[in-house]
């Protein structure tokens, strides 16, 4: 992708190229893939190409995700669940239907005390359902957050939270981002998730960090969280 950007390759080209990879189950090759269709997403996301971009997501990644499933299997390795966690949140977010109701199901489940999710499937299962929720989805992972008694998990919170689509859902989450139930190391990823989310996330998070500079450079006093802000 990196000679696409530049234009010595053309996307296409490079699409179909990814094609050829639907049955590869090598970690490293589908996080560079996913990585490289998030830059291309966000590349399209002012185009009307973007919604097939996300048809083409569901293509890719979904043979795959049938193959791994939600549960682990016997003999698995560290690797599988990885890719896993990486191919059904990559799934959910594009709006793979059949995912995106399990990922419902197993929230809803998980939120009950009745089946708790396990690590590994948290995030994309939170992704999915902010990603296509509302305001009630939102305030129960505000909810989850408050009540997690370990900051991984509260930290794995904020890193989603941005996924949320509403206009207004989103300024909610950027409030939070400066708000005591988050660390001021930790503020940085909540507004950093809110940026890379959506089109609207990232014009609101700019706005939000003009809005706020003042307050936020003084916290930060110019170091290197203050560079990662303007960076993301």
């Amino acid at each position: 992708l990196p000679q696409a950007r530049a234009g010595i390759i053309s996307t296409v080209e490079v699409l179909k190229v990814m094609e050829a990879f639907v049955n590869e189950p090598n970690y490293t090759v589908w996080s560079d893939l996913s990585c490289n269709l998030g830059i291309l997403g966000t590349l399209l996301s002012h185009t009307d190409f973007y919604e097939d971009i996300q048809v083409f997501v569901r293509d890719v990644f979904s043979p795959i995700g049938e193959r791994l499933g939600w549960d682990p299997k016997p003999g698995e390795g560290h690797l599988d669940a990885l890719l896993r966690g990486l191919v059904l949140g990559k799934l959910g977010k594009a709006g793979h239907k059949a995912t995106l109701e399990e990922a419902r199901r197993r929230f809803k489940e998980h939120v009950e005390g009745k089946h708790v999710l396990s690590a590994d499937l948290r995030s994309p299962v939170y992704v999915t359902v902010l990603k296509h929720g509302d305001s009630s989805t939102l305030d129960t992972m505000l909810k989850l957050h408050k009540q997690a008694d370990m900051q991984e998990e509260k930290n794995r919170i904020e890193r989603v939270l941005g996924a949320i689509s509403q206009p207004e859902l989103i300024q909610k989450v950027l409030t939070f981002a400066l708000s005591e139930e988050v660390r001021p190391q930790d503020t940085v990823s909540v507004i950093g998730g809110v940026a890379g989310g959506s089109k609207q996330g990232r014009k609101a998070a700019w706005k939000f960090v003009r809005d706020n500079w003042e307050e936020l450079y003084n916290r930060y006093q110019g170091g290197f969280l203050i560079s990662r802000l303007i960076k993301v």
